[in-house]
């Protein structure tokens, strides 16, 4: 690939943000050209704090995560995307990699480490280290898919190539266990309907034993236990995830079957 020089187009999605938006527009300040945020009507003081930076500020009814991306995706001026959540920053060490990668653009996509820090610490396994997420990409040739809320990106064409890059993307996940709840609840609501979208099926049995497994995976075989408190409660916040997402999935076919009676 020709080594010329490229701009890079942020994107960044919103709703209610203003405790993290600023730290995370800053980071991107040094590195781009471009920055777009998609906010979803925001409640709080997130707008008026994003007027105050060089940003294009659109705001779209929320229709999925995936599909917000896509939508500041297809707003940026520029072909090369670096995609924070509101929550994120860049570390200096990734702002230096970047502004390199400008005049020196090898690849198809390149990933970054992620620092997780949740309720007073940065966590360093519980399945959350190592953490590295792909936000740096072409957008001819990569989108976000997968399926809500956990988007992923997605390549065109399955032949690609991808780099790790130096530098970490900083992550404030929860000040709080209350915020985790909130989140627990709000993101197994939205996965058991994508599921039930996708024609998933629940069973009790997988209400009891995938939330079992899925403590068991963060807490004992990715060394959760390691970070201590905090890793027993991202282990089961992790189980009870996984526990209402299949809860609901099940509620939701049972009224489907009613509904259609």
């Amino acid at each position: 690939m020709q080594n010329t020089n490229h701009n890079f187009s942020a994107t960044i999605i919103t709703f209610n943000e203003e405790r993290n938006i600023a730290r995370c527009i800053e980071s991107l300040l040094p590195v781009t050209d471009d920055i777009i945020i998609v906010d979803s009507f925001s409640t709080d003081n997130t707008k008026a704090i994003c007027s105050k930076y060089p940003v294009k500020f659109h705001q779209q009814k929320f229709e999925g995560h995936i599909q917000q991306k896509n939508i500041a995706i297809s707003l940026a001026s520029n072909d090369k995307i670096i995609s924070l959540d509101a929550d994120e920053a860049l570390s200096v060490e990734l702002q230096q990699t970047l502004l390199k990668l400008k005049t020196n653009w090898k690849y198809d996509g390149y990933y970054a480490k992620r620092a997780n820090f949740y309720c007073g610490q940065f966590i360093k396994w519980s399945g959350w280290n190592p953490d590295k997420k792909l936000r740096v990409f072409d957008k001819n040739k990569a989108s976000w898919g997968g399926i809500n809320p956990h988007d992923t990106i997605i390549f065109k064409d399955k032949n690609t190539n991808t780099k790790l890059l130096k530098g970490a993307i900083l992550h404030w996940v929860h000040e709080t266990y209350d915020e985790h709840s909130l989140k627990v609840h709000k993101f197994s609501t939205i996965a058991a309907h994508e599921y039930f979208r996708l024609g998933k099926k629940s069973s009790i049995a997988k209400i009891i034993l995938k939330p079992l497994w899925t403590f068991f995976k963060a807490y004992i075989i990715r060394l959760g236990i390691l970070d201590g408190f905090n890793g027993f409660m991202i282990s089961n916040f992790s189980a009870h995830t996984t526990f209402l997402k299949y809860a609901k999935l099940r509620q939701l076919r049972k009224n489907s079957i009613k509904s259609k009676k």
